[in-house]
């Protein structure tokens, strides 16, 4: 049913009060004026604000990867990192510290510490040059070994500078250039140190920090003007780390249609699709078509995905007389045939003399805790690298 306004009743009152003439609409205008003005006052107070908080923040002014006061209490502790030593001095009591060479550690932020002060901290500039030093003169180094205690170091230093970053609220093109390297390092370093002892590396950090830094890149690429030329590589690079994770492909179906749509996301959708359909064949073969970085952050998966594969199998082609060629078995997980026959007998499945697979739904079992390393079956990935250096992987140059 149609309802029509009813029309304001005006008071006897009302119309004796009014003004005469055209005072109803001066009065209106005086309200319009009115609310004009407060709402100009009220973003004139909001600019303030935001005056004031940018005015709060600390600004950067040490022009040095190491502040010097910092420099001269580690030397005096003796706390010295050996990649920071000044030639010729390693062996003294108190080795000296090279200006060129020392970084900036990372300090946990304590009580009654003031971790604002300018001249602790490096502007944007200084933070990204630091960064490039850590991936050329150390990380990419080949005279720097163990590969360990290289990382170590830099994984380190690299949460100094995110620390930096947090403190001056840096953003804009430095902030997006030193997250870029540093997801690219701990993607390399996910692969490069897999399997290495807890005491040397512990993925699970590792992977958080990647999670953080990741996160904040793509927030970047967010809210910030570009233009930001490495955005599909770092979309397709968090999906293939996240894979299955409903909020990352949510997260990508957000994208606008040119991003989305292409080559290296619509590949990295296809694998995620492989994944949660729990299809381990399509997804290993769609693996080799993924460039090195992207294969380091697909790697964790490749354990449960030629699990399943097995599992699967062991199921489809349980019978007595039932025979699999293991040539063909390894070109499905994507290794040598020999590394092939190993994964078979880690669990369970049969390998006969004549190079056949004897699958059994009843023999299939979980390998002991520790007896699986995933670091012998990395051929879909390693094989990729060839002649890529460490510098050119990590500043994005393969």
């Amino acid at each position: 049913m149609n309802r029509r306004r009813a029309a304001r009743r005006i008071s006897h009152s009302q119309w004796r009060d009014a003004p005469a003439g055209r005072g109803w609409k001066r009065r209106d205008e005086e309200q319009w004026r009115g609310q004009g003005k407060a709402q100009a006052r009220e973003v004139e107070e909001d600019e303030r604000r935001a005056h004031q908080v940018e005015e709060t923040v600390p600004r950067g002014t040490c022009q040095t990867m190491c502040p010097a006061h910092e420099l001269r209490d580690r030397e005096s502790q003796n706390r010295l990192h050996r990649f920071e030593m000044l030639a010729g001095t390693e062996r003294d009591r108190r080795p000296r510290g090279d200006p060129l060479r020392a970084v900036k550690e990372y300090s946990r932020p304590a009580a009654g510490k003031d971790s604002t002060n300018p001249t602790d901290l490096r502007p944007p500039a200084v933070l990204l040059k630091t960064v490039c030093y850590l991936i050329d003169d150390i990380a990419a180094s080949p005279h720097l070994h163990p590969w360990t205690e290289v990382y170590g170091y830099v994984f380190d230093r690299l949460r100094a500078v995110k620390q930096d970053m947090i403190i001056q609220r840096v953003s804009g093109l430095n902030c997006v250039s030193i997250l870029e390297r540093t997801v690219r390092f701990l993607i390399y370093a996910s692969y490069q140190l897999c399997g290495e002892p807890l005491r040397l590396y512990d993925p699970r950090i590792n992977d958080t920090h990647l999670q953080e830094n990741l996160s904040w890149l793509l927030d970047c690429y967010a809210t910030e003007t570009g233009p930001h030329p490495n955005q599909e590589e770092f979309q397709t690079l968090g999906l293939l780390f996240k894979l299955g994770s409903a909020h990352t492909t949510q997260h990508i179906m957000e994208l606008p249609e040119r991003l989305r749509s292409s080559p290296a996301i619509t590949l990295a959708l296809s694998i995620n699709r492989a994944f949660l359909e729990r299809n381990p064949v399509r997804l290993l073969r769609l693996a080799k078509r993924l460039n090195f970085l992207q294969s380091c952050a697909l790697h964790r998966h490749l354990v449960a995905c030629r699990r399943d594969l097995l599992l699967i199998y062991s199921h489809g082609y349980s019978s007595r007389n039932c025979r699999f060629s293991l040539d063909r078995l390894a070109q499905l997980l994507s290794l040598d045939t020999s590394l092939a026959a190993q994964l078979c007998q880690a669990y369970g499945v049969e390998v006969n003399q004549d190079s056949q697979v004897i699958f059994s739904k009843a023999a299939f079992r979980e390998p002991e805790q520790g007896k699986l390393h995933c670091k012998l079956f990395h051929n879909i990935v390693s094989e990729k690298q060839r002649d890529l250096t460490v510098g050119n992987i990590i500043h994005g140059c393969a």
